[in-house]
């Protein structure tokens, strides 16, 4: 989850559209939660967006052989230094401007810390700059950046009415343009009112939530707030495959959607960074309320691990 830009364009109307507040809060909550699902997030939008121009999604540049990619792990953090999470892996994003979907914390360095084997972030109810909670939202940005691979994350989720955790990705260099136009991955969110349910999606500028289009499936899994669970997403050069414990509940392919993709549909073929955050309240986490009892509410990471193929080493 930087002030917000003036947009230029349609998009840019469309976007502050809707993050307005209480116009937007119509109809009943399964339109609610189709309208808002994935966006935890608005970035900062650049200032142009480059010409676009047609991509080959198949080859991507690469021959791979998806049966026997021979995955080799490239980057683990095992959170096994009690402390501040290591600088080398990790960065922060700071500010308390409701990220473009009303959320209602302000983000600091000081909800997080590794201790025990384990990455806490910890979202409570506390006043800071005008916002009423605090969080954390960890970023990989410049420090860990990856292109294409299997990245695994072991965590246990918070719980309760308002919380919104989520494990996901999103461009570093944003050489398509702002959000969406340069895509994001959700390897996982979760909202505290649909205690047992996990949503896995993607964003593009043909495909994204303001405009009601976003791929995304969801999976029930008992206990995610109880137990430790792998969130993970397998990130091809013409797919994405999002799984929980080993089993894959959704796939984006471009090419099931329109015969020659461009950019936007698949922008991902450019380096990627890890986020991961608990929001507060917003159109989607505090779609039925905030519950201030439940609070300090912590997400519990076990170890990040990122795995690649020789055969995307080129």
């Amino acid at each position: 989850m930087n002030s917000m830009r003036k947009f230029f364009s349609i998009l840019g109307i469309m976007l502050i559209l809707s993050g307005c507040t209480n116009q937007t809060k119509t109809g009943d909550v399964e339109k609610m939660e189709d309208k808002y699902r994935v966006g935890t997030k608005v970035p900062p939008l650049l200032e142009h967006t480059p010409t676009p121009l047609l991509v080959d999604v198949k080859a991507k540049g690469y021959e791979y052989d998806e049966q026997n990619l021979e995955y080799e792990l490239v980057f683990a953090d095992e959170f096994d230094v009690d402390g501040v999470p290591n600088p080398e892996n990790w960065d922060y994003d700071i500010g308390g401007h409701g990220w473009g979907n009303n959320e209602l914390q302000y983000y600091t360095r000081d909800n997080v810390v590794v201790k025990d084997g384990y990455l806490e972030i910890e979202a409570r109810k506390e006043q800071k700059e005008g916002m009423e909670y605090t969080s954390t939202r960890l970023v990989s940005r410049n420090k860990q950046d990856f292109l294409y691979g299997k990245i695994e994350v072991r965590a246990k989720l918070p719980s309760g009415l308002g919380t919104w955790p989520a494990i996901w990705m999103l461009s570093t260099d944003w050489e398509y343009g702002g959000w969406p136009h340069s895509g994001e991955i959700d390897i996982m969110e979760h909202v505290g009112y649909d205690q047992n349910r996990i949503h896995g999606s993607v964003h593009t500028l043909s495909y994204y939530h303001s405009i009601n289009t976003q791929k995304t499936a969801t999976i029930v899994k008992a206990g995610v707030s109880d137990e430790f669970h792998v969130y993970a997403v397998e990130w091809l050069p013409d797919k994405v495959k999002v799984s929980l414990d080993g089993e894959v509940y959704f796939e984006y392919n471009p090419n099931d959607y329109v015969s020659n993709p461009s950019f936007k549909e698949w922008p991902f073929d450019k380096r990627m960074h890890l986020i991961l955050n608990i929001a507060v309240g917003g159109f989607w986490g505090g779609l039925k309320g905030i519950d201030d009892t439940i609070f300090p509410q912590k997400m519990l990471i076990d170890y990040v691990r990122v795995y690649q193929s020789p055969q995307f080493s080129n």
